[in-house]
């Protein structure tokens, strides 16, 4: 399946309001999203799914967003799929980076900015 063609999204953020205003603003735009409040077995959630983007929260229960990027980014056959890193942190392009995220989104964030970093990774990826 080409990259493009894969309109499977996953979100781990621990914040529910953050979870379904993207669920729903991403899932009118054809997108089947898929959502966690932890990242707890992040590696099987991801298999099972195969997505094309993964949106991940930095200070998710239990193990953090920095180590689940990392077990991602270590497993072969999940390596490809695309992080972006989303946080209100500060120093969210340094985190970003040490987890090994394609891409970064500062929150609070705009919608339209949501929806450009997303169509970015997968132009890169593809």
């Amino acid at each position: 399946m080409e990259q493009t063609q894969n309109r499977k999204i996953i979100i781990f953020d621990d914040d529910e309001d953050i979870l379904s205003i993207c669920a729903y603003l991403l899932e009118e735009q054809g997108w089947e999203v898929f959502t966690y409040t932890d990242c707890n077995n992040v590696t099987e959630r991801v298999a099972e799914i195969t997505p094309g983007v993964i949106l991940m929260d930095n200070r998710i229960p239990d193990d953090g967003g920095i180590e689940a990027t990392r077990k991602l980014k270590s497993t072969d056959a999940l390596q490809h799929i695309p992080v972006v890193y989303f946080s209100a942190d500060s120093d969210i392009q340094s985190l970003a980076a040490y987890a090994g995220a394609e891409a970064f989104l500062a929150k609070p964030f705009d919608l339209g900015d949501l929806e450009s970093i997303i169509e970015d990774v997968l132009t890169r990826n593809s």
